[in-house]
């Protein structure tokens, strides 16, 4: 979601800032603005220039204004507390408190936010009864004008002070107009990372916007503060202690913002998924325990010990993610013999439920930052259930920390907002975790794991099979661009599918989609059908097929129009009101992997006809690091 840089340097850090926002741009904003220490006939003043356009736009603003500086710290903003608005963009400055008796005064402090202070009422309140004018609609301003309040000549001092009074999420950069060369920031349940340079260091809440600046990297813990110059940094803990944290090296990702031939970041992450999905599947060469340790710190004998241990998964999840675990129940129960839950980490934590000790707990997240899924996390673990796994897609991130178990899903960088390699890759982490389950439980032979990890093995070469049905997709495409509204229908493993397909849909192009359970439709959705609904089914030849058949018959009966994705084997033709696109082989249990690409597919070129931002779908972001 929102987006923060900040630098400080023996030279001009305005270009670094406004460098490390336009890498973030994928993550979604409204507005931005970037912040420094001037120098003007000697004197130092605070420098802002603000904008609710593009990033473009706020560089030709800073080069008109020649705005130039050794220390700041620029954002991006998603709107949550107040409109998109210059008067709520950031960054935020405090120029004291209103004084009757004397002009306004230059600002004194100024702050970039991520996340949310839910306390900021009541400082609010309290800030205004001390002078504090507020002029935006944000939560921030509370921020800058308490550190503003707090300063005694020290900002380390003020912030530590303040952050001990905030109660939410945030991570927070600081400058104070008689402290050039100083940068102060803080985080607690939002991410930030600290960059380090040769005489210039860097904080942000991405690794990804410091590429090409350094690859030396200091991931900052929960309640961290970190007092920021361009020669070092110290950083301290909630207690005020300084802490010692070690310095990662992350390998350059420049390449991943790169479009090559692509028209957009999410048709190059479609075409990119047989290949993450045999990086995903590189060096595996059989089914264990041992792809899951490593990389949190746990060894195989800690991973054997706690798969052995297992009598049930809870897996919690959000978004698209959410989905993925949707068809992990079916796996995990069908294979590995193991009751499962799937929770929308956004709802579990806010509900009783009965904790069981030897419940697997799994989380699934492409940035391993999602605010809600780790919160869900944290909350399951003080009810007691202490083991953990984490399916994502990058290694440094406080999901694969916090977890005691993780499989990385090497899918690369994604940027588009709607996910879709992120996705398929975490169907493949999901199905071996299933696998090592029923391995653990004495429910997988030797022949069984070698004919799945054949299957498995098979997969980029199927999915490049998939992605030649593109220009019969492209045909679908022009009739839903006529369409409002659409209904997607699936039956077991493959409901999951149509909800993601749905979703994909909604999310690009604006049109109203649903998905159902085929076998739901007598229950009310086969009230909206008509001629005017297109109803896409997911059919592929499994056992539910012949009762997909009756449903799909259902459709057609009301005069609706039916779009199905069908295997080979399924004997469904193309005929009146029905339009079928033929898969080129029926793939068992790993059939979703291959049916959600059409889908994908569907939902970019419809989205290219109605002319919609993809990549930047409206109200929407990448990352969500707030709840």
């Amino acid at each position: 979601m929102c987006g923060i840089v900040g630098a400080v340097s023996s030279h001009d850090v305005v270009q670094t800032l406004i460098q490390g926002l336009q890498r973030l741009e994928y993550r979604g904003y409204d507005s931005c603005g970037v912040a420094v220490h001037a120098t003007d006939a000697g004197r130092t003043r605070l420098r802002r220039v603000r904008g609710v356009s593009r990033v473009a736009d706020l560089k030709r603003q800073c080069e008109q204004e020649l705005l130039h500086g050794h220390s700041g710290i620029a954002h991006t903003r998603w709107a949550t507390h107040g409109a998109p608005a210059l008067a709520n963009a950031h960054p935020h400055v405090s120029c004291g408190p209103d004084r009757a008796d004397a002009p306004p005064q230059p600002a004194r402090v100024t702050l970039v936010h991520n996340g949310i202070i839910e306390n900021h009422e009541s400082l609010q309140a309290e800030l205004a009864g001390q002078g504090y004018p507020f002029s935006s609609q944000t939560d921030t301003e509370a921020i800058v004008h308490l550190i503003d309040h707090l300063y005694q000549g020290d900002l380390l001092a003020a912030v530590q002070a303040a952050v001990k009074r905030l109660r939410g999420s945030y991570s927070i950069a600081v400058i104070h107009v008689s402290e050039p060369g100083r940068l102060v920031a803080a985080r607690q349940g939002s991410p930030l990372v600290l960059g380090v340079g040769h005489d210039e260091h860097f904080v942000s809440s991405d690794a990804l916007a410091l590429a090409g600046v350094t690859d030396q990297i200091v991931y900052l813990e929960e309640g961290d503060v970190v007092d920021v110059h361009a020669t070092g940094f110290q950083a301290f803990d909630g207690a005020d202690r300084p802490v010692t944290h070690p310095v990662h090296t992350v390998p350059a990702m420049g390449g991943a913002v790169e479009l090559g031939p692509y028209r957009h970041y999410m048709q190059k992450e479609i075409f990119e998924q047989p290949r993450a999905v045999a990086d995903t599947l590189g060096g595996i060469e059989a089914v264990g325990a041992s792809l899951f340790a490593g990389s949190s710190g746990a060894s195989t004998e800690d991973a054997q010990r706690i798969l052995e241990d297992t009598r049930s998964v809870l897996i919690l999840a959000c978004g698209t993610s959410y989905y993925a675990g949707c068809v992990a129940q079916y796996w995990l129960e069908g294979l590995a013999g193991l009751p499962c839950r799937v929770e929308i980490a956004s709802e579990y934590r806010y509900r009783d439920s009965v904790p069981d000790p030897r419940t697997l707990v799994v989380t699934i997240s492409q940035s391993g930052e999602t605010a809600d899924t780790l919160a869900a996390l944290r909350h399951a673990r003080a009810l007691g259930m202490e083991n953990s796994l984490t399916v994502c897609n990058v290694p440094t991130s406080a999901m694969v920390r916090e977890c005691k178990l993780a499989f990385l899903t090497r899918a690369g960088m994604e940027i588009g907002v709607a996910s879709t390699k992120a996705f398929t890759t975490q169907l493949v982490g999901l199905f071996l975790l299933t696998l090592a389950l029923a391995q653990a439980r004495g429910r997988l032979s030797v022949e069984q794991e070698q004919q799945h990890l054949k299957a498995l093995r098979h997969l980029p070469l199927a999915l490049q099979s998939v992605l030649a049905l593109e220009p019969q997709i492209m045909a679908w495409a022009e009739q839903f661009t006529l369409r409002d509204h659409a209904l997607f229908l699936g039956r077991g493993l493959h409901y999951p599918i149509a909800q993601e397909g749905a979703l994909k849909l909604k999310e690009i192009s604006y049109i109203h989609a649903e998905a159902y359970a085929a076998g739901e439709l007598k229950h009310g959705p086969l009230a909206l059908v008509t001629e005017e609904m297109p109803v896409v089914v997911v059919a592929p030849g499994d056992a539910l097929l012949e009762k997909l058949k009756s449903n799909m018959q259902e459709v057609r009966a009301r005069g609706g129009v039916l779009y199905a994705l069908a295997d080979a084997n399924t004997r469904i033709a193309s005929a009146d009101h029905l339009h079928v696109i033929r898969m080129p082989e029926h793939y068992g249990l790993l059939s979703p992997i291959l049916h959600v690409v059409p889908l994908q597919l569907l939902a970019y070129h419809t989205a290219i006809a109605r002319g919609t931002d993809i990549d930047k779908p409206r109200n929407l972001a990448k990352s969500v690091t707030v709840e």
